[in-house]
């Protein structure tokens, strides 16, 4: 059984998952406090520090945003620098710089992604501020996002960006187990921004995805357009947070698809996406990074952009003013 089918849905064992939801967040509001009394270190940096993160489990879009800030940023007149924890990487030392040729298993597949799509200095380590460390001691930067750190309070932070997905919200709005929440949905009344993909409701702002032509992994100079193959049976393959949306877009463009669901970061061998048939393979982006060097000529990955309103953009940049203004933000 699918752990989505229980948190996404009237499932009887949710109900009986309860009493250990509540213990979970009972246990997140200690931990919080312990933070805000001092009782658990809360590390200060020099600069602002924005933190990108959902309340959910599960991939609702945090990377593509926060590759958008840090080319905004830049555009803006920042020296924005990237940390995140390296999630699935394999690395013996830590901290690490990501460059945009680093292998995914030493420091995890999206650091990667945001070294190649960015442009900014990115650095990971479990420890986040041995990250920001790193950066600010080796790298020209004049401000920090962190992505994913929403529930990482051991790095203080000035702005506070959420991201939720339209579609699924927040399932049964239990915490775990019984639920997908990491922390209550009470969290959203103290961040900054709450942007959504699609389906917003008040106070929140929509992020759109574009999608580009198709590249092919084994030489990304060529390209074609995802039309090219309507009425085209495909094998789609996705390792992500929620892949329904991938999967869902190719049929909507007219593909006909043999669908390859691995866990979100896995650690793909060449195996996986290697078939018995000429037909080509198509997937996503962030699984792109990690089977690039054993893919062939039919191995096909969708990028895609996000897109922010202009009013985001402005109320980032107002608050940003503020900090280096030395005002409170309320």
């Amino acid at each position: 059984m699918k752990i989505n089918n229980i948190w996404y849905n009237k499932h009887p064992l949710a109900l009986a998952l309860t009493p250990l939801s509540w213990l979970f967040c009972a246990m997140v509001k200690i931990r919080q406090q312990a933070y805000k009394q001092g009782l658990l270190t809360c590390h200060h940096v020099p600069v602002p520090v924005i933190v990108v993160g959902n309340v959910t489990v599960g991939g609702t879009g945090k990377t593509p945003l926060v590759n958008w800030l840090g080319q905004f940023l830049q555009k803006h007149g920042f020296k924005p620098g990237i940390v995140s924890r390296g999630y699935g990487g394999h690395a013996q030392k830590w901290p690490q710089f990501v460059l945009p040729e680093s292998d995914p298993y030493l420091v995890g597949d999206e650091p990667v992604l945001l070294a190649r799509q960015s442009g900014c200095p990115v650095a990971v380590a479990p420890q986040r501020i041995l990250a920001v460390q790193s950066l600010l001691t080796h790298k020209d930067c004049n401000l920090i996002i962190s992505d994913d750190g929403l529930q990482h309070y051991a790095l203080q932070r000035d702005i506070e960006i959420v991201v939720v997905d339209g579609i699924r919200r927040y399932g049964n709005q239990r915490c775990l187990p019984a639920g997908p929440l990491r922390e209550p949905i009470s969290r959203l009344q103290h961040v900054d921004f709450v942007i959504t993909k699609g389906n917003p409701l008040d106070n929140e702002l929509v992020m759109q995805y574009h999608k580009k032509s198709l590249q092919r992994l084994d030489n990304d100079t060529i390209s074609q357009p995802l039309a090219k193959f309507h009425d085209h049976t495909v094998h789609a393959i996705a390792g992500i947070g929620y892949p329904e949306p991938f999967f869902n877009y190719l049929r909507e463009q007219g593909l006909k698809l043999h669908c390859h669901e691995f866990p979100d970061h896995y650690a793909y061998q060449k195996s996986d996406i290697q078939f018995n048939d000429n037909l080509p393979v198509i997937m996503t982006e962030k699984d792109a990074v990690k089977c690039q060097s054993f893919a062939k000529s039919q191995h096909w990955y969708l990028p895609i952009e996000a897109h922010l309103p202009a009013i985001f953009g402005q109320k980032l940049l107002h608050q940003l003013q503020r900090i280096q203004d030395g005002q409170k933000i309320t």
